[in-house]
This record gives C-alpha cells, sequence and structure tokens, in this order.
C-alpha cells in the first residue's frame, strides 16, 4: 500500500518535468533579435513618431492636432 502514493507522487514529478520541458521547447522556438536591432528599432520609432504627450520633445502642439484636448464644440445634449 505504501508503493502506490510514491508511485502516483513520482508519476506527477514526471509529468511537470514533461510539462516544463515542453514550455522551454515552445520558447527555444520563438523568433528572437538581437537586443541592439531592438533598441535600434526602439530609437528610430521614438524619433519618427509624434508624441503629443512630450511637447519637451515634439514642441507646442496646435488645439487642433491635440487628439488630447477637451473637444470644443457643441455638445450631443441640451439641458434647460
Amino acid at each position: 500500500m505504501s508503493s502506490r502514493p510514491k508511485q502516483s507522487m513520482s508519476e506527477l514529478k514526471l509529468r511537470r518535468l514533461l510539462e516544463h520541458n515542453q514550455r522551454l521547447r515552445e520558447d527555444l522556438g520563438r523568433p528572437r533579435i538581437r537586443v541592439s536591432e531592438a533598441s535600434a528599432s526602439l530609437i528610430r520609432y521614438c524619433k519618427t513618431t509624434t508624441d503629443h504627450l512630450v511637447p519637451s520633445v515634439w514642441g507646442p502642439v496646435g488645439k487642433n492636432e491635440d487628439p488630447y484636448a477637451p473637444q470644443t464644440g457643441g455638445g450631443c445634449c441640451i439641458v434647460q
């Protein structure tokens, strides 16, 4: 009777190891790029993409170009 729990415990450990091994294989199969390439790509993106939330880099934004500015003009409802 005492050998049965040990067997099931070892089966559980084996199953966990096999699952972990499978996750590692999947991780190994992911496409990778070098850190220098990723950094260069990120720097290039940041230099070419205007970010209205960083006016110190891109300068002030006109009210008509700012997507974060409060909308002016007519509302949808009038309450009297």
